[in-house]
């Protein structure tokens, strides 16, 4: 996952929009300790930016030609874009940033006081030291492990389930619905992540890679398109068509399908899905939530409080 010439104009760009934009406000807020945050915030808006234009420019085309379901309008997506840009761009991911800090360094620091931080994954084989795509893909397929056994656990535990059922919610399913999600449990998916990718060494130059590639099939496996990937790609990465049957109404919180990128875990464990595809998703009445980002948030911090 080396260096190329895209990457260094990209880090133009980031030290320009760093310079011109970010570093007068920190001058003006007297905030300019904060220079190696307020960088790294602005090369994470403009990676999120890229994955937004590219995913819309590739999928939003697919949905229009090939729909799950015909819609009339689209309004019923609204408050998944405005998730999509807090959450790509980068709002969310700060705020989250804040609020974790103290865990995860604290983390670190146990670990490295007790001599428990764990090798990466590649030292398990030369070969994997040797070839780093081989080795990127292995840290995908463990992370998604630890992805599954956090989504069954979001569908298994009702208080959990209080909050997840936000997204599932969406009874129009597109590609803007991948980050429709209640904050607390953002708070707690970020929590897990990080104790996963701890876990297993994943290395910082990496790191990006593995969000960003994960978020790509996140996106496309919530486009509203009526295809799958074929008897065998089907059960080798998780397609439209699989995880459609995941949100169908009929799954509800029971559900199917809890692998967000590799089905082989569903296969494994036996909650694998392959049939029905075409099913209407949502939740029942007594799960669903209202329309708009904020009413959202509101009804989910009310659920956990019992109210």
């Amino acid at each position: 996952m080396g260096g190329s010439m895209g990457d260094d104009q990209f880090d133009l760009l980031a030290g320009w929009l760093y310079q011109h934009a970010a570093q007068p406000v920190l001058f003006k807020l007297g905030l300019i300790g904060l220079d190696e945050l307020a960088f790294d915030a602005v090369t994470f808006f403009l990676y999120g930016l890229a994955q937004i234009l590219l995913i819309y420019m590739i999928v939003r085309p697919l949905e229009a030609l090939l729909p799950s379901e015909k819609w009339t309008s689209r309004k019923g997506t609204r408050a998944d874009v405005v998730y999509t840009l807090l959450n790509r761009l980068g709002l969310i991911p700060l705020l989250l940033f804040f609020l974790l800090m103290p865990v995860t360094s604290g983390l670190d620091e146990w670990l490295r006081l007790h001599n428990l931080l764990p090798r990466e994954l590649e030292h398990l084989s030369p070969w994997l030291l040797a070839n780093p795509l081989p080795s990127f893909a292995l840290y995908l397929l463990v992370i998604d492990l630890g992805n599954y056994w956090q989504h069954r656990l979001q569908h298994k535990l009702g208080i959990w389930w209080k909050l997840h059922s936000l997204h599932h919610s969406q009874k129009m399913l597109s590609f803007w619905s991948d980050d429709r999600n209640h904050i607390v449990d953002d708070v707690i998916g970020w929590v897990w992540f990080a104790v996963v990718t701890a876990a297993i060494g994943v290395p910082p130059a990496q790191f990006v890679w593995l969000v960003a590639a994960g978020r790509a099939v996140e996106s496309l496996s919530h486009a509203n398109v009526r295809f799958g990937f074929g008897a065998v790609g089907e059960r080798l990465l998780v397609s439209p068509k699989f995880h459609r049957q995941h949100h169908s109404l009929a799954a509800g919180q029971k559900g199917c399908n809890f692998a967000t990128l590799f089905p082989i875990w569903d296969v494994l464990f036996g909650t694998a899905d392959f049939e029905n595809a075409a099913a209407a998703t949502g939740v029942n009445p007594e799960d669903d939530y209202p329309d708009g980002y904020l009413a959202q948030q509101w009804v989910g911090v009310k659920r956990l409080l019992g109210r």
